[in-house]
């Protein structure tokens, strides 16, 4: 008798142990909805609502997909992983803070497509990236924040920002890339850059780099900022730049 309760206790503790880890689980692939719920398990059917609640229940290198339009939040992001609407509004709406904040690891490599980042004329910045090896911006929309749409401070020495089809607009500055002791570089590519009251791009401090090609720098009264060091290239003579400031070099098109 005893030895068969010994027997029932510890098959129930495993039974128990297996139902724990498959509620802690973490998928690869995680769904979020204007209707839906944090509170679910973000599959396809029971998305969640917020990109806080979907990164908390997505594996590392996993992907947050957007169902349907909706308003997501503000996140950190502090693991490889892509977040992406493919051509579905997808909202990040904040005031007096910041958007997105990427504080990953040195080897981990986040992508953000799709998003409509919006600041309210109170909010931060759009895209903080403080640490982490590559952070890809892709088709995204980044507005109306009191300092910079894109800003890369990353701690991460050799931290690349690639910024491609994006719209940057109506901020104080547009991609602002600095470091101290840190070699940061944004590359952007096919973006529009426009109307930000500083400036467009800038490169703040030795070995900081901002890289432009086939890019529209307008209506900002510096177009580009190079402080400390900083510098600018231009990949062929494929951009259009008003505003004060020059480029440091301009690379041919091979």
């Amino acid at each position: 008798m005893i030895h068969s309760k010994i027997i029932r206790f510890f098959s129930l503790a495993a039974l128990v142990a297996g139902f724990s880890t498959l509620a802690h689980a973490q998928a690869t692939r995680t769904w979020v909805s204007g209707v839906g719920d944090d509170a679910n398990p973000c599959s396809r059917t029971a998305p969640c609502k917020t990109f806080p609640g979907a990164i908390s229940k997505t594996a590392a290198g996993g992907e947050i997909n957007v169902l349907d339009p909706g308003g997501f939040g503000a996140v950190t992001i502090t693991k490889s992983i892509t977040i992406r609407s493919d051509h579905i509004e997808a909202g990040v709406l904040v005031s007096g803070t910041n958007a997105i904040i990427v504080n990953a690891a040195a080897t981990d490599r986040v992508v953000l497509e799709g998003l409509d980042i919006e600041g309210l004329g109170t909010g931060l910045n759009g895209v903080s990236i403080l640490a982490g090896k590559q952070v890809y911006i892709i088709r995204c929309s980044i507005r109306h924040f009191t300092q910079n749409g894109v800003n890369l401070a990353s701690s991460t020495s050799g931290g690349h920002a690639f910024i491609n089809d994006s719209f940057i607009a109506f901020n104080a500055g547009g991609v602002n890339v600095q470091g101290q002791g840190t070699a940061n570089i944004a590359s952007i590519t096919n973006t529009s850059i426009l109307s930000n009251t500083s400036f467009a791009v800038q490169a703040n401090g030795a070995n900081n780099i901002v890289g432009v090609q086939t890019s529209l720098l307008n209506n900002s009264p510096t177009g580009i900022s190079l402080l400390n060091g900083g510098t600018a290239v231009s990949v062929g003579p494929s951009n259009l730049v008003t505003g004060a400031g020059a480029f440091s070099s301009t690379i041919p098109f091979k």
